[in-house]
């Protein structure tokens, strides 16, 4: 019988097929199955939500990957301009050094935040013109995090 192709969406039965295929192809190649833990703070001003900071941490036979990925960085739009992105970021880099990764990464649009980052010590490693529809760049960050040992203390004054 010829194969066909069609056009639709995969089941969640097909889709988990694909990813155990690529789960034993990565393993096949010497990398561990891929698993990870996702650490993020949220601001809150009462029980009314602020913003926060999350993103996800790959796990190795012991300890975690090198890199993380920065998923989300949000403050709602009246508390814009206070310092809590900046906070919210240094808590979740913090914590994330501390779980012994040594670099973090992100995507932001131009017209979004990329200055904010980039005066957090962030460098753009990829730009990639045109992506939106407006015109704008998608721009992908990263930054060496300083061991938790010497990341500087947090709002509270403890490491």
């Amino acid at each position: 019988m010829p194969v066909e192709l069609r056009e639709r969406d995969m089941t969640e039965a097909e889709y988990g097929f694909v990813k155990a295929g690529f789960q034993q192809h990565g393993v096949a190649f010497g990398n561990p199955a891929e698993s990870s833990g996702r650490f993020g703070f949220v601001a809150v001003q009462g029980e009314t939500f602020v913003g926060c900071s999350s993103g996800l941490a790959y796990r190795k036979d012991v300890g975690y990957a090198d890199w993380f990925y920065l998923t989300d960085l949000f403050v709602a739009k009246p508390f814009r301009g206070q310092g809590i992105g900046g906070d919210l970021l240094d808590r979740l880099e913090q914590r994330v050094a501390s779980l012994g990764v040594g670099h973090i990464w992100t995507w932001t649009a131009e017209y979004e935040a990329p200055h904010f980052y980039r005066r957090r010590g962030y460098e753009v490693f990829l730009k990639k013109t045109h992506f939106y529809a407006s015109g704008h760049a998608r721009i992908g960050l990263y930054k060496r995090l300083a061991p938790a040992s010497e990341a500087p203390p947090g709002p509270t004054g403890r490491r």
